[in-house]
């Protein structure tokens, strides 16, 4: 447990950190889903509303230090070739 003043405070500090970031990370969890939902009903349009809707909320997240800035990048990059293979 925490002894000094100081590192009573960091508790505090963290335990306010991780319920931001729990948020933030619930709610990336359910863009993607959305856009994967979309993709696998077929739908390109509602896909391409779904990834637009989506893409600031990953690359936030990322910027943020919640995810890293490459797993970001690489969430958004794999959904867009995934929309993008539908017709092919």
């Amino acid at each position: 447990m925490a002894n000094t003043k100081s590192a009573k405070k960091a508790v505090r500090k963290m335990a306010r950190k991780t319920e931001l970031n729990k948020s933030r990370r619930t709610q990336l969890r359910t863009r993607i889903r959305a856009v994967e939902e979309a993709i696998e009903s077929g739908d390109k349009e509602s896909a391409m509303a779904a990834l637009k809707a989506a893409q600031p909320t990953i690359a936030r997240t990322g910027q943020l230090g919640v995810i890293h800035r490459n797993t970001a990048s690489r969430k958004i990059s794999r959904l867009a070739s995934q929309i993008k293979s539908m017709d092919a």
